[in-house]
């Protein structure tokens, strides 16, 4: 996908669709916002006893898939996705405070946006705005 001539819906409604089964969609990751002019995405997501380790708290399996969703998936959305796909090389994350129910939300943002290699920060906090996880991701860009 490219956001060249589209607007804020249009790019929700594209990534909120996007694929038929997936982990996203399995996490029930919902995407809100993606603001163009500042190159950041936004998703939310549950946590129920389906993401928890056997101490009922979230996985940091969970926190991972989160994290990766969110990086590739703001590589793939400001990218010509005609001729390019970002996938993701490595991705190092920290868990900094356990999560046992609620909804969390993450934030993805760039560290460096070249032609072949994105890096992205993603941050994943509470209801209240405390910092859950901090995952940094690579993604090389890949023609088709």
């Amino acid at each position: 996908m490219y956001t060249q001539g589209k607007t804020k819906e249009e790019i929700l409604k594209f990534i909120n669709n996007w694929g038929e089964e997936t982990f996203a969609k399995t996490l029930d990751i919902q995407f809100i916002d993606v603001d163009l002019d500042n190159e950041t995405l936004t998703a939310t997501m549950p946590v129920t006893p389906k993401i928890h380790q056997p101490f009922g708290i979230m996985h940091g399996g969970a926190s991972c898939v989160l994290a990766e969703t969110m990086g590739s998936s703001l590589s793939n959305i400001f990218i010509d996705g005609n001729k390019y796909f970002g996938v993701g090389t490595n991705i190092n994350s920290n868990h900094l405070r356990s999560k046992k129910d609620g909804i969390v939300t993450a934030v993805a943002r760039f560290i460096r946006k070249g032609k072949t290699m994105h890096v992205s920060e993603i941050e994943i906090r509470d209801e209240k705005g405390q910092l859950i996880n901090h995952t940094t991701m690579t993604n090389n860009i890949i023609s088709k």
